[in-house]
């Protein structure tokens, strides 16, 4: 079937202050993990399009695809070789345009990945870079130096990898002498582009446009944050987490002002455009006032709320982080973004109930301190979602969540890929555990992630108990309780609303209000008596008409 990309329009229209992306829930999938509809052990777009109607009756507006663009894989596709193609491991552009018909069809807008801080060392402008030599057009793109001491041996700053080790590498000049050194912020295969380069404006600009005009919704900017860098390349104090901007010490190619310009350009491309057209930016920040600066009305649309992901299963912290970003946001005229999981992070049916804390980029596996507790981490998850859907704005689910999945905590060394494996020989374990592909059928090969039982990742054996269609008909499901909320988070329009602090409850216990429907959450360990009212939905069973530890409510005024 060949579709005309012309009729790939954008669904629906919005009136100002009203847009879709204010208030909706945005389903991240990621592709590799996601359905491999030809059995290769990979997952692919077409398995995407295959379970577009499970998504339907999930209840989600939109989804977020993780990269699937020519790539060699170093990085889980984060490593663009062609920004304006499909890898042929996901499939083509046709299945691509077939699969954002299919979704627009059913009423889903399509969010796609960019990763406009680096490119995959195999992008055609690298590898021109490595072939034209210093002081060239080419090397321009990049961030190409010369390195210091008495014959250049030694990289230009002290800056380092992400993933872990240096963050420049030297490369051979074509006699075969050592020459400059270029900079990645990531894998040695990642090379970062030079933003000060008008060039680079313009390539991205047009990759703007060519998935615009094939009719996406908007765009998640990956490391937002990182793309300008301080002109002087001066040292930096190293961070336990380097990915992090902000603070007492800004490392100077995290949260750089002249990126700022960068997304006012990209605001004024996607205005040329009929529809809402969002982006949305992963910025990682140390504050709310601080990820607030990135969705300015004329910069990124709406910006993932890293502190609240990563805030505590903790009353009080929570209560400070929702009522710091219910304001900081609205008073820049974009929504809080509300998330829990993805790619990048411990699945939080795991990250909240720890045995001990763990570096946000570390990972656990067999070896760590962290362990989880059973069951706990489950209940607490349910719970944190009840909240988390409740509060108004825009919220993110990671592909997995609405199956209660926990991290897979026991990958083997030898079936790692994540590359901080490797550039910290082992000492972090790095994000494998989250990325491990879905299971949909219990007693299916693979658990129903193909029909071959291929797997990028293995899936844990305990796994078929979490299999969808284990779920499917059990209302005491993690399944059926998505459900539930997002059909009734709809229905209440709480997305759309505003909360009241609840007062007359104990210190650890949050109680909010969003237009009719009154949210209890019990993070102590007694009871709670829950006042008069209709319950509409539970994590988990009430006991004797109280609200037991670890679970939330959603009530309807008496």
């Amino acid at each position: 079937m060949t579709i005309a990309v012309s009729t790939l329009a954008p669904i629906g229209e919005n009136r100002p202050g009203a847009e879709w992306w204010r208030s909706a829930v945005i389903y991240q999938v990621y592709p590799r993990s996601f359905a491999d509809a030809n059995g290769d052990g990979m997952g692919d777009l077409a398995g995407v399009t295959a379970h577009l109607d499970d998504l339907v009756s999930l209840g989600v507006d939109a989804i977020w695809l993780s990269p699937f663009y020519p790539s060699p894989q170093n990085d889980a596709g984060y490593d663009v070789a062609d920004y304006c193609d499909v890898d042929p491991r996901f499939g083509t552009l046709a299945d691509f345009d077939r699969m954002l018909y299919a979704a627009h069809d059913r009423g889903i807008r399509v969010v796609v990945d960019l990763v406009p801080n680096h490119s995959s060392s195999e992008h055609e402008w690298f590898q021109a870079a490595l072939a034209a030599g210093p002081g060239s057009p080419e090397r321009a793109r990049y961030l190409f130096r010369d390195g210091k001491g008495e014959h250049g041996e030694l990289p230009p700053n002290n800056w380092v990898s992400v993933f872990g080790g240096p963050g420049w590498t030297r490369v051979p000049e074509a006699d075969g002498t050592p020459g400059q050194w270029y900079l990645h912020l990531f894998d040695v295969t990642q090379p970062d582009f030079d933003w000060t380069n008008p060039e680079v404006h313009e390539f991205f600009k047009n990759v703007l446009r060519f998935w615009l005009d094939r009719g996406v919704d908007g765009f998640r900017v990956d490391v937002a944050h990182g793309l300008a860098k301080d002109g002087e390349l001066p040292d930096t104090i190293i961070s336990d987490d380097p990915s992090m901007g902000g603070g007492e010490h800004v490392a100077p190619y995290w949260g750089q002002e002249p990126v700022h310009d960068i997304y006012r350009e990209w605001n004024a491309v996607l205005r040329e455009y009929d529809g809402d057209r969002a982006l949305c930016a992963e910025a990682w920040l140390p504050t709310v006032d601080e990820t607030a600066l990135w969705v300015r009305s004329d910069e990124m649309h709406q910006a993932f709320n890293f502190p609240y992901l990563t805030t505590k299963w903790d009353a009080d912290d929570l209560r400070e982080v929702i009522s710091e970003s219910l304001r900081a946001y609205p008073a820049v005229g974009a929504p809080a973004t509300w998330v829990l999981s993805n790619h990048d992070v411990i699945r939080h049916a795991t990250r909240l109930a720890l045995t001990a804390d763990t570096p946000r980029d570390g990972g656990i596996g067999p070896r760590t301190e962290a362990r989880p507790i059973p069951g706990l981490g489950q209940r607490r998850a349910r719970a944190a979602t009840t909240l988390m859907l409740a509060l108004p704005g825009s919220a993110y689910l990671y592909q997995g969540e609405e199956l209660g999945l926990p991290e897979a905590v026991d990958l083997t060394d030898d079936v790692r890929q994540d590359p901080t494996w490797f550039r910290t020989n082992g000492e972090k374990y790095g994000r494998d555990g989250c990325r491990v592909p879905l299971p949909w059928t219990a007693d299916a090969p693979a658990f129903g992630f193909n029909d071959t039982g291929a797997s990028w990742l293995p899936q844990p054996d305990e796994w078929a108990r979490f299999a969808r269609d284990a779920q499917e008909d059990d209302p005491a499901s993690t399944l059926w309780l998505y459900r539930t909320l997002l059909a009734n988070r709809r229905q209440y329009g709480l997305g759309a609303g505003s909360i009241e602090w609840l007062s007359g409850y104990p210190s650890d216990v949050i109680a909010v209000r969003n237009g009719d429907v009154t949210v209890v959450v019990n993070l102590g360990s007694e009871p709670v008596v829950l006042p008069a009212g209709t319950l509409v939905v539970a994590s988990e069973p009430l006991a004797g008409g109280a609200l037991p530890a670890d679970t939330a409510v959603w009530l309807l005024a008496g």
